[in-house]
């Protein structure tokens, strides 16, 4: 039996799970807001409701977030670390499949693939955690996740057998915070995971001087049921399922209460427009890719990955290191949340959004597809999109020439920008035919 440790003190893990999501803490409850209470206008879901923190006994100035300076030095760690990983294209290959004798495949891509001793099954799995980027404890349950569940999508895997979730609680918390933001993260990790056909079935959870929401997806597969992120080949285009943006759009919104900062923006954006787009990452970050990960399937993907942590361009070069061809990725097209390249520009590129090396939560996933096949891809994912409730598809965003393994973008992409769900930019576009995305490449 798991156990689960808080300051000092085992409990039953299945007991604490059930006490804490009997508190019936959601943050959704079942009316839908109005504009004035969203602040928004119609950019949310039927349904959903803002986090109010005094709803829930909390300091009206309460925050669940970790400082940008924080966050990028820890994400330059791990970028180093990942660069002297294996992976590199002289032991591709290798990488992936049953030739290595280790137990463990696929280190330093999304997922890793086992070979179990089992004839012609694999054990997959993927871990990932983070500090809270948002101020609603639930949806930043959900954001978790579904970040974690992209590393399966990311190989095609649409269903997962089993997850673990990862909590550490800040010491600095009181017991009454601590009370109120628990069984709301853990509600809304639940809830996602419910969503991709899976459960929770345990964990673990510790005091920490940080915030930390996280978990483990494992499935055991046969070899029709998962995609090796290495067979593309020169000719294939780039697709991205969701767009740029979520890591200015989260900041610029905290920069509404720092005067200094929001000075740098507030000539090239407005307050409405931050909270649009703010909104609008949120609930893109808590989008699961299962439907692209089922679309890989059907039109024949070639390789994938999700795009997080490192940003377009760190992801794409990590994928195309894996590939048995010689291949490089070529980017001409940056989907960008609507206003966001705007403040990145403004404060210096600052974030480095147009370079692709602005981190992003729960990214799309990149995919490598048949040029034949993209277009067709790009369609259903906005059709099926539009009928869960958001406005946006599928972006192709570059092309597969023959090279060096490596992956660049070109000096003047064409920025897209992708306007907020429910948004009246929005509702034009949905409203006119959707254009041959082909016709965005350069």
């Amino acid at each position: 039996m798991l156990r689960l440790c808080i300051s000092g003190r085992a409990v039953r893990l299945a007991s604490c799970f059930k006490t804490t999501l009997r508190a019936g803490m959601s943050g959704s409850p079942t009316p839908p807001p109005s504009a004035e209470a969203a602040g928004s206008g119609g950019c949310f879901p039927p349904g959903y409701k803002p986090f109010k923190p005094e709803d829930h006994g909390l300091e009206r100035g309460f925050r669940c977030k970790v400082p940008q300076e924080v966050l990028l030095k820890l994400l330059a760690g791990l970028e180093t670390d990942r660069g002297d990983g294996p992976g590199n294209a002289g032991d591709q290959g290798s990488e992936f499949g049953q030739q290595l004798p280790g137990p463990r495949l696929g280190i330093g891509m999304d997922s890793c693939v086992t070979s179990l001793r089992h004839g012609g099954l694999s054990l997959v799995q993927t871990t990932d955690f983070f500090y809270p980027l948002v101020e609603d404890p639930y949806m930043m349950g959900r954001i978790a996740c579904a970040n974690v569940l992209s590393d399966l999508y990311a190989m095609g895997i649409t269903e997962c057998d089993n997850m673990l979730m990862l909590l550490s609680l800040s010491q600095k918390m009181n017991e009454k915070d601590r009370e109120r933001v628990t069984p709301l993260m853990i509600k809304g990790f639940r809830d996602a995971a419910e969503e991709g056909g899976t459960s929770v079935t345990g964990g673990q959870t510790v005091i920490n001087p940080w915030i930390i929401v996280g978990g483990v997806a494992s499935v055991v597969c046969q070899p029709n049921e998962f995609i090796m992120p290495d067979g593309t080949v020169p000719g294939d285009v780039l697709v991205l399922t969701k767009p740029l943006g979520t890591r200015v759009a989260v900041n610029a919104h905290q920069w509404l209460d720092q005067p200094e900062k929001w000075n740098r923006i507030k000539l090239v954006v407005t307050k409405e427009e931050v909270k649009e787009a703010y909104y609008e990452a949120m609930f893109s970050m808590a989008t699961l890719n299962r439907t692209a990960a089922s679309l890989m399937h059907k039109y024949q993907a070639h390789a994938a990955t999700d795009v997080t942590g490192f940003g377009l361009l760190g992801h794409a070069n990590n994928l195309a290191e894996q590939q048995k061809n010689e291949v490089a990725f070529v980017i001409h097209n940056l989907p960008i949340i609507a206003k966001m390249s705007a403040i990145s520009k403004a404060c210096g590129n600052l974030f480095n959004l147009l370079q692709g090396r602005s981190a992003e939560t729960s990214g799309g996933l990149l995919v490598c597809l048949p040029r034949e096949q993209a277009a067709k891809f790009c369609s259903e994912m906005k059709s099926l999109n539009s009928a869960q409730g958001a406005s946006n598809g599928a972006w192709i965003i570059g092309i597969v020439e023959k090279g060096d393994r490596r992956a660049r973008i070109i000096d003047k992409p064409r920025i897209i920008e992708v306007p907020p769900r429910g948004s009246q930019a929005a509702n034009q576009e949905n409203s006119t035919a959707n254009p041959d995305p082909s016709s965005n490449l350069a």
